[in-house]
């Protein structure tokens, strides 16, 4: 199995929306109503939004490939791209989602790393990210890896407000 991670750019747009919405909808769609899962998915990974997000000098996608098909991919957050004010030294993954046929072959971790790599070299105190209050098996792969719950806020899917847990990482020198 060869995977590898490649940083996206404006050319991936199209590919990077269709990604976005496969991903997000097979991992939410059992929890949540289609008519809040519709609205999020129009807001979130809209054309226009992705394109701001994308050209954001302070955030950061990466796609994933697993065998040279683009498997998933990473959105990271710094200064005041990051969801919350956390400070400059502060580093927030957004996103980790991965495409259901290529989970359990270690591309969340891979991701996850390539993550904390690019922190480490911009000399980010932490690393923080929210998760779903409900997500327990992202919130144990979290702990695992040595994040705290520091907090939380509210998260909304369509017209109903969810909790997102704030996870932290301090970063050891």
């Amino acid at each position: 199995m060869s995977k590898k991670i490649e940083k996206c750019n404006i050319n991936d747009l199209t590919m990077l929306q269709k990604l976005s919405i496969e991903t997000f909808h097979d991992t939410f769609k059992e929890q949540n109503s289609p008519e809040n899962m519709k609205a999020y998915l129009e807001k979130a990974f809209n054309f226009k939004q992705l394109e701001r997000e994308l050209i954001n000098i302070h955030s950061e996608f990466y796609f994933v490939y697993h065998n040279d098909e683009v498997a998933g991919y990473l959105k990271i957050n710094t200064e005041d791209a990051q969801s919350e004010n956390m400070g400059k030294e502060a580093l927030e993954i957004e996103r980790i989602y991965v495409k259901t046929q290529f989970q359990n072959h270690g591309l969340g971790k891979f991701l996850f790393n390539k993550a904390l790599e690019i922190a480490k070299e911009n000399n980010k105190k932490k690393v923080w990210l929210g998760v779903w209050e409900k997500n327990e098996n992202a919130i144990s792969f979290y702990k695992k890896m040595g994040f705290q719950k520091v907090g939380a806020h509210s998260f909304y899917m369509g017209d109903e407000e969810q909790v997102d847990y704030i996870m932290s990482k301090t970063l050891i020198e």
